[in-house]
């Protein structure tokens, strides 16, 4: 009853139904059975991950494989609203493309306007001018413009402990340049703050945020919000007087590291947010190519998490100012392991507040995070995979390199303020380059599984 051209027909029908099955967990059993007319008729819309090839159309740079075929790219807008109409496709943002953009536009501003305080945080703490301001309020305040404004914030500073042990001496014009990298990096999270609320209140007005956005946009307000009391929080233990007399005022490693990882956090959530609202499928155009990111996922996420904590050891290192110790390499001074790295009780303090330990656990987890991104990246070579995710990998070694780069040069240099602040930055933009993987690779709708071929086309 059946020819043999239609039972190999079934047969491969079957094993990507069945691939698609072990994808989304869920059955997809009638899909060998359906009609290619009526199969054609019930997948007649745009590809979703159409979006995703038009986002990544600057990462076109690695070959394609002899025999694919990667279909041209179509218009962003076009693509957005006709796959909107599927059921299988929940965006983020309601209103159509227009609307998908200017949000999408938004939140990657939100998101560079956190990196750059990032940036101003790490020029601040290295110019030690994060203690020049000695008190706080929520709402701002003018900053002092005349001489005797200036004379009064100058006279509060004297009282400081910074000012007795470290700055003695210091001339009110010396003064005036630390006030005003504090001033600014302040004054700079609050014009954040309205960044991000005007534009939010608008598009809540004009209805173009779902509830499960504006859930998530919220949590990231809120965090927002907070992370000037915890900026405040770090300064004011700064501000009490050091444990002993030859100890030199600096705020608590704990704060520090809760302030900058708080920053990072709101960020990856910003960035997060935002490729979801412009990508809302990754960019997948074929089951091979779907089974391919399916591997890299499992690869990149344990690497990811290793980046992370990487990150957060580099705030320690910035809380007990470890980078200016031991400042040779690949030895720690004339050994490979400081004598001295466990001798604080409980034993637990040692990796939080012992300068050699804080030191020698950013090192091994740096050179593990960059022993692993290269396995990544080797181990992806040869699999066949879309090549916007080939490219943000090859984004992600190269990026990993230069941060390890950037921070031997600080250690050697003696953590100059030019490298100190390149190295922040680069910690952050490496895991920008892991969140872009990540984003690529996870998983696509079922709709978007059921529509793609086996393999590229070829010409």
């Amino acid at each position: 009853m059946f020819g043999r051209g239609a039972v190999g027909s079934f047969l491969k029908r079957s094993k990507e139904a069945f691939f698609i099955q072990k994808l989304v967990g869920r059955n997809t059993a009638t899909v060998p059975f359906s009609h290619p007319a009526i199969e054609q008729q019930s997948f007649k819309f745009f590809n979703p991950s159409v979006v995703s090839t038009h986002f990544f159309r600057n990462f076109r740079s690695h070959p394609i494989p002899k025999g694919h075929h990667v279909p041209f790219t179509r218009n962003f807008s076009t693509v957005v609203s006709a796959g909107a109409k599927h059921e299988e496709l929940k965006l983020l943002v309601t209103g159509g493309s227009r609307a998908q953009k200017a949000v999408g536009i938004w939140l990657f501003g939100s998101a560079a306007w956190v990196f750059s305080m990032v940036v101003l945080g790490g020029l601040t703490r290295l110019t030690r001018s994060g203690l020049s301001m000695t008190d706080w309020k929520f709402t701002g305040e003018f900053p002092p413009l005349t001489d005797e404004a200036w004379l009064q914030e100058f006279e509060k500073y004297q009282q400081s402990p910074e000012y007795k042990r470290v700055n003695k001496g210091m001339k009110i014009e010396e003064f005036k340049f630390i006030y005003w990298m504090e001033y600014g990096h302040r004054m700079w999270g609050r014009a954040l703050g309205i960044m991000f609320v005007l534009p939010y209140s608008y598009f809540l007005h004009k209805g173009y945020i779902t509830l499960r956005l504006g859930l998530r946009l919220s949590v990231l307000f809120g965090l927002g919000a907070g992370q000037g009391l915890i900026g405040w929080w770090m300064v004011k233990s700064g501000l009490e007087e050091p444990p002993t007399e030859y100890s030199q005022p600096r705020v608590s490693p704990y704060r520090l590291a809760a302030h900058l990882t708080s920053a990072f956090a709101i960020y990856c959530g910003l960035f997060w947010t935002a490729l979801s609202v412009v990508m809302p499928e990754p960019p997948a155009e074929s089951l091979t190519w779907v089974r391919g990111a399916a591997k890299v996922k499992r690869l990149a996420l344990p690497v990811s998490l290793l980046v992370g904590l990487t990150a957060v050891s580099g705030a320690f290192v910035a809380g007990n100012d470890a980078g200016h110790a031991f400042n040779t390499f690949p030895k720690m001074g004339d050994t490979w392991i400081p004598e001295d790295i466990l001798e604080m009780k409980p034993l637990i303090r040692n990796f939080f507040e012992n300068t050699s330990t804080v030191q020698l656990n950013h090192r091994i987890l740096a050179t593990a995070t960059l022993i692993s991104v290269s396995a990544l990246w080797l181990s992806t070579r040869k699999l066949d995979i879309h090549p916007a995710v080939r490219s943000v990998i090859g984004g992600v070694f190269g990026m990993a390199s230069l941060q390890v780069a950037l921070g031997i040069s600080t250690l050697l240099s003696y953590v100059p303020v030019s490298l100190g602040t390149a190295h922040q930055a680069g910690a952050l933009t490496l895991l920008m380059f892991m969140l872009l993987l990540n984003h690529t690779v996870r998983r696509p709708s079922l709709s978007l599984l059921k529509s793609l071929p086996q393999v590229v086309k070829a010409n």
